[in-house]
């Protein structure tokens, strides 16, 4: 499955997992923001099609990159990703996100302590939709923080041998790996922990869809996808 072998380099503290779904480039953007990290890392990329995908222009010795292939799905990439890296945490972090320079030293501070939870960072969207989408991330921030419910383009953030005991994403879901894992987390015991530094997304999709039909969606699909997370943990329990 892999690209791009490498020869043999440190033991990262962080393994970056990005899932890249066929046809996508906005990984074009996110891995100049993740050239920015400070520490010594490796950035996984996951790509479900055969992109040239490559390091950009003045990439940092102290990062590695690494390139792999997976059939499509979020959740089989992901799980691709964690079954290779070999960093002690893993951060999922979606291929159109964007990363400002602050939250990516909160992430290195965060890393300088104990890190045992699932953390998540603050959802905001690109000036590229329509200007109440900031409702959306609104609402969205809400709902993390009181109620335990991050959604996976908040950059889930975790130890690895926590994410190997949860059993990684579900990859039979179409939709929802995301709200299952924070809810196997949760269940387990596993803290969650959100740190108050935003990762950026696109907002195309309210415009395609139209901002309140889309918003409506993803409300509906939000609570199916509780339901169904709430189902199968019980089914596990019994």
């Amino acid at each position: 499955m892999m690209n791009a072998p490498h020869a043999r380099a440190p033991v990262p503290a962080l393994s970056v997992i990005v899932p890249v779904a066929p046809g996508d480039t906005t990984w074009r953007q996110l891995l100049p923001d993740l050239g920015a990290l400070r520490m010594g890392a490796e950035v996984i990329v996951v790509q479900a099609d055969h992109q040239e995908i490559s390091a950009p222009h003045g990439w940092p010795a102290h990062l590695v990159l690494r390139l792999y292939r997976a059939p499509a799905g979020r959740a089989r990439q992901q799980n691709v990703g964690a079954a290779v890296a070999r960093g002690d945490m893993l951060w999922f972090v979606h291929a159109d996100s964007r990363l400002p320079a602050r939250t990516l030293l909160v992430l290195e501070r965060y890393l300088e302590g104990p890190a045992d939870a699932l953390a998540f960072f603050d959802l905001r969207f690109a000036t590229d939709g329509p200007r109440l989408a900031f409702l959306n991330a609104w609402g969205a921030n809400l709902r993390s923080r009181w109620f335990g419910l991050p959604f996976g383009d908040q950059g889930l953030l975790l130890p690895r041998v926590r994410f190997e005991a949860l059993g990684g994403f579900d990859e039979t879901l179409g939709k929802g790996e995301d709200h299952l894992l924070v809810w196997q987390a949760r269940h387990s015991g596993l803290p969650l922990r959100s740190l108050n530094a935003p990762i950026l997304t696109s907002a195309r999709t309210y415009i395609r869809g139209g901002w309140l039909r889309t918003t409506v969606r993803h409300a509906v699909l939000t609570l199916a996808q509780i339901r169904h997370a709430r189902r199968i943990l019980r089914g596990r329990r019994s």
